[in-house]
């Protein structure tokens, strides 16, 4: 740690030494520039999300602001026309996510967060068919499981909710490992997962995280020089796991319906191949693996975040809850407390509703980046973006605009009614990003929090309580609020 801190601080002054170079980058473009921002961000207690909507606030009507992410200039997105632009219409131009990786960090240059076009693409590809619809119903008696057990731990130890981000991080993470790995015939409760802390401490946010994306963004060549991984210290570990359970459920006839299946039957079908583009790639283990891990990355976090502030919205809004409540009762008693994924992904349409606001006011990906790969020119305002250029696409910025979400700081579910929902404009409802690299997860992670949210509040409500919380926890991508907490209390229905 102390090495990467006087890493860090041996860039800092280089960029101090170097400054001038870029130092009116975009003022010679006539665009507004804002400088030190990612400095407020590193010496300050706030996300780095909350640091760029202070930018997008301070400026209404610019279609973008110029800023810089160490020495390398960067352009804040304003205007959703060009965020449209950026993520899809000229997607060729912007389908790097310009996130700098060590190409020796097994579990993050792998996944689908990587910048090479081929690899990328053939991925995609191939893990596609696992959120299909078929698959998901498939799928889906492991999440209800999971369900069934996470209010089942409650029941058995009420203190589990002390914590209550906490209790739903280990819904998620179990969840997520059961959807990778399968359930285990030999555990009783499927929370008791293995591989709660070690996806814990690589999530989340720390100084070592944070000094490592500082490190990247000022130089990204150091990452290779003195080999810095985001995931280094559970590559062996994890790529073991993976390794074992795929050499295990060769010889296993019955199947599960698990993305270990899917690995099974890439590796049976041998080289994967993209005959548009000619790329070929080796499903490895060490390839394999890092898919598996994406999903907890993608995932486990995310998602206890999304039922972390719908929870707690809840407990601000009680006639919203009495609302979700009633309708969680109606489904649970006609299906007997057996649910389907119809009944999970057609008849909680309430639950929906509010959940998408939860995912609107508190976005759990507060921003997105992109690298522009060829000189392009966004279609508001005229500016020209070089190549390597990052663009900033401000989520929680954007949806907390009152341009497109009157009251944006009320929680207001039904802004998602189907006549409400229409008039909100393209591109300004980004929780799971948009265009050709939009969330692949996007509906098991739904499915995934609307079942643990029904099981959740069917046994359990919520004390009324008026509690907002004033700013995040200091993370890069994400929005996190792990301390606020709420009562649960049994239900006297049940």
């Amino acid at each position: 740690m102390f090495f990467l801190l006087l890493l860090f601080l041996c860039s800092l002054l280089a960029i101090f030494i170097l400054k001038n170079k870029n130092s009116d980058y975009w003022k010679k473009r006539n665009v507004v520039q804002v400088s030190g921002l990612l400095s407020k961000f590193y010496f300050g207690n706030v996300s780095l999300p909350e640091v760029y909507k202070k930018v997008y606030d301070d400026y209404p009507g610019e279609p973008y602001v110029g800023i810089f992410l160490g020495m390398r200039p960067a352009l804040l997105i304003r205007d959703v026309e060009n965020v449209q632009a950026v993520m899809a219409g000229e997607f060729q131009s912007f389908y790097k996510r310009g996130i700098t990786l060590n190409p020796q960090d097994v579990l993050a240059d792998n996944v689908l967060f990587i910048d090479e076009f081929g690899r990328w693409k053939i991925l995609r590809h191939k893990l596609s068919p696992i959120f299909t619809s078929s698959k998901l119903k498939n799928m889906f008696y492991i999440l209800e499981r999971c369900g069934r057990d996470f209010v089942e731990r409650i029941k058995q130890d009420p203190k589990n909710v002390d914590n209550p981000f906490e209790a739903l991080y280990s819904y998620t993470t179990a969840s997520i490992a059961a959807s990778v790995f399968g359930i285990d015939a030999q555990v009783k409760n499927t929370m008791d997962s293995p591989l709660l802390d070690m996806v814990k401490k690589a999530i989340a946010p720390t100084l070592k995280s944070n000094l490592i994306f500082a490190i990247a963004n000022i130089s990204p060549r150091l990452l290779q020089v003195f080999n810095l991984k985001s995931f280094g210290d559970y590559e062996e570990f994890f790529v073991g796991v993976v390794r074992k359970v795929i050499e295990n459920r060769r010889n296993e006839k019955q199947r599960r319906h698990d993305f270990i299946d899917i690995c099974l039957e890439l590796q049976d079908q041998g080289m994967m191949k993209d005959f548009t583009t000619g790329y070929e790639l080796e499903p490895s283990v060490e390839v394999l693996a890092a898919q598996a891990f994406f999903f907890f990355v993608a995932g486990a976090d995310t998602s206890a975040n999304t039922m972390h502030f719908t929870l707690l919205e809840l407990s601000n809004n009680p006639n919203i809850l009495k609302k979700v409540h009633n309708e969680i009762d109606e489904v649970f008693d006609k299906c007997d407390e057996k649910l389907t994924y119809s009944d999970v992904y057609e008849k909680f349409p309430y639950l929906d509703k509010v959940v998408k606001e939860a995912l609107r006011k508190f976005p759990p990906i507060g921003m997105i980046q992109r690298k522009c790969t060829k000189d392009t020119i966004l279609p508001v305002g005229g500016v020209r973006v070089d190549k390597d250029c990052t663009i900033v696409l401000p989520v929680y910025a954007i949806h907390r605009d009152e341009n497109y979400y009157p009251n944006p700081d009320v929680f207001d579910p039904d802004r998602f009614s189907p006549e409400n929902e229409a008039e909100i404009p393209n591109y300004a409802y980004l929780p799971f990003g948009e265009g050709n690299r939009i969330c692949l997860g996007m509906r098991l992670a739904r499915l995934q929090v609307k079942v643990g949210l029904a099981w959740l509040l069917r046994r359990y409500t919520l004390v009324p309580q008026s509690v907002v919380p004033e700013h995040f926890e200091p993370s890069v991508f994400a929005l996190r609020a792990s301390k606020y907490r709420y009562d649960l209390v049994p239900r006297s229905t049940n």
